[in-house]
């Protein structure tokens, strides 16, 4: 049987099982897939787990033109040495970014069924439920689903991908 290959302007994805429905199908005599294992790495941790203080980008810095220069070099100096990073200063209000937190789990918890209304297709596009970045039979997958949506510029939004429940998820984003 052949695998269904997304394609977009970003690259392509190889489908692949659902892991929610790997997970429910597995019982506890049974071996998470190979495809899933990764091999133990030893590396040395950066610094003890309480110690670690987490870079913090920002916004107001950046595009205040007294300190941009500066801040601007602290993000790129960020992105290379962390690869993410805390953005502080915005302006999105703190009760959207809960709203969307908790629409997003509350996305996350609902059934196979109804996520998978919202799957990845064919289409030339990335946007949806699944998994995505699957560029060989042989790579080693995360253990997790993905939900990816296009929000800007808004010509490229396709809304069949946009949740209807939660009843705030559409307005929130």
């Amino acid at each position: 049987m052949a695998k269904m290959v997304v394609r977009s302007q970003g690259g392509y994805t190889l489908s692949v099982p659902n892991v929610q429905s790997l997970a429910t199908s597995l019982d506890k005599s049974t071996q998470i897939p190979e495809r899933y294992v990764r091999p133990e790495a030893n590396v040395d941790p950066i610094a003890p787990t309480n110690e670690i203080e987490l870079p913090v980008i920002d916004l107001a810095k950046l595009i205040d033109p007294e300190f941009s220069k500066e801040e601007a070099a602290k993000l790129h100096r960020t992105c290379q040495e962390w690869s993410f990073f805390q953005l502080v200063n915005h302006g999105v209000p703190e009760e959207l970014v809960e709203g969307l937190k908790a629409n997003t789990v509350e996305f996350f918890n609902k059934p196979l069924e109804e996520k998978m209304i919202y799957k990845q297709d064919n289409n030339g596009t990335l946007q949806g439920y699944g998994q995505a970045f699957v560029l060989s039979e042989e790579q080693k997958l995360d253990w997790s689903d993905m939900f990816y949506i296009t929000t800007r510029p808004v010509a490229l939004r396709n809304m069949k991908f946009w949740p209807t429940s939660p009843s705030t998820f559409r307005y929130e984003l």
